[in-house]
């Protein structure tokens, strides 16, 4: 296996922050002229529904409301507003950024129509669900064009309505300015599964374009929570990462090499135990034997070998123990993030975030979480990113970090224990 530290950068130059994962998002009533002019009597009443939505959470929830609101007003407005935007981005010290659907993830007044972002799986009625997908895209294509260098737009498409739309909505994409992936229904509902070969139209044309495929956390088992939101918090990752291990193990990223697949919001403290249990399922004979019948062929690598090259995790704002799991889930894999501009995320304390979480980091290590290996999933304008750092980004020094600390050679080794214990051969 290569080492994807070999070569990087550890002077004390800015660092090339790239967000994994911030949100975007009109106004509500704003998305009336994005859309096609046949669905605005459904828009209307969906716009009355937003408004009550809002009210209701007030009810419930109305003194966090104003405090959040009324503590960030200027940069909430970032959501639909490119010049606020770059304002925050520059003081959280970000060069670039992914931009997924719904800005506003307290009250919900910046989704996109009929919920087509990241609830897209429960809407059941096919048309609504594009109609109001392409009204997102419509105006994310302007809103990434305000400084597509910093910007890498991620389109919506619910392909598990309509795969032969969906692959017209991502040739109509490929290309734009900004646009770099689609994110498809984090579930599939009474769909077939991701791994079904219907879907292959969809991966061969992302595939094509570049465009990297997506499933962001917001959606889960609903009816089975009895409006527990505690047990939606402990099992929206399962849902969101599900689809990874549709698209693996059903051969995609084989059938498909150019297509990469991004999790996102949905944490990385999961990804080394599935590793683990992946990888010895296809590589220690003693525990594939007697499924070898069934399981042989099915993958050309061991899955670990896809992370880093079609597979990344948009983990958000790690926690320091996922950081001090970086070697194991995967170093050239993990893409940190902001979540701007959510309150779960970092902004707008991020600076302080990164000085606290990455002083015991070394500095090829930082570099790859921050923002490399968002360039590498995405194929960002590097030099356009580096010449904006130059200006924000800040310095290990900075960070508190230790310019002697260097990574081991066998870090990687080291952290994958299943392949010694198992008597594995280690990926050449």
């Amino acid at each position: 296996m290569a080492n994807p530290l070999e070569g990087v950068d550890t002077s004390n130059d800015p660092y090339v922050i790239v967000s994994s994962d911030t949100h975007a998002g009109l106004q509500v009533e704003e998305y009336r002229d994005y859309l096609d002019p046949q669905f605005l009597p459904q828009f209307d009443e969906w716009v009355v529904e937003r408004h009550n939505h809002r009210r209701l959470v007030e009810e419930i929830n109305g003194e966090y409301v104003a405090t959040w609101e009324g503590e960030n007003a200027e940069g909430l407005r970032g959501a639909y507003d490119p010049e606020i935007r770059d304002k925050e981005l520059d003081a959280d010290g970000i060069a670039g950024e992914v931009i997924f659907a719904d800005g506003d993830s307290v009250t919900g007044q910046e989704s996109p129509p009929f919920g087509a972002g990241l609830a897209a799986g429960q809407i059941t009625d096919p048309q609504l669900a594009f109609a109001g997908a392409r009204a997102h895209n419509r105006w994310l294509v302007d809103f990434c064009a305000t400084n597509p260098a910093r910007r890498a737009g991620v389109a919506l498409v619910p392909i598990v309505h309509d795969v032969e739309e969906s692959v017209r909505e991502i040739e109509s994409l490929a290309g734009k300015p900004g646009i770099k992936g689609i994110m498809i229904p984090t579930m599939w509902h009474g769909h077939p599964s991701y791994g079904h070969p219907q879907y292959d139209p969809v991966w061969a044309a992302c595939a094509e374009a570049g465009l990297v495929v997506h499933t962001h956390s917001g959606e889960g088992d609903w009816d089975s929570y009895n409006e527990n939101i505690a047990q939606f918090v402990l099992e929206v990752p399962f849902w969101t990462h599900r689809a990874l291990w549709q698209l693996l193990l059903s051969g995609k990223f084989d059938a498909f090499p150019g297509l990469k697949y991004a999790v996102v919001e949905c944490g990385s403290y999961w990804v080394g135990d599935l590793l683990w249990k992946a990888d010895t399922t296809f590589g220690a004979n003693f525990k594939v034997k007697k499924l070898n019948s069934r399981t042989k062929g099915l993958i050309q690598r061991l899955p670990s070998e896809y992370f880093g090259t079609n597979v990344f995790i948009g983990a958000s704002t790690m926690s320091p123990e996922e950081i001090r799991r970086r070697h194991r889930n995967g170093v050239d894999a993990l893409m940190w993030g902001t979540d701007y501009p959510h309150p779960e995320g970092s902004w707008p304390h991020t600076r302080a975030r990164l000085e606290s979480d990455f002083q015991e980091v070394s500095i090829e290590d930082t570099r790859l979480i921050l923002g490399l290996n968002a360039v590498e999933c995405y194929d960002l304008d590097l030099s356009a990113l580096q010449e904006i750092a130059g200006r924000v980004g800040p310095t290990p020094e900075q960070l508190h970090q230790d310019p002697a600390l260097r990574t081991p050679e066998d870090a990687i080794r080291t952290a994958r224990w299943w392949f010694d214990d198992y008597g594995m051969a280690w990926p050449s």
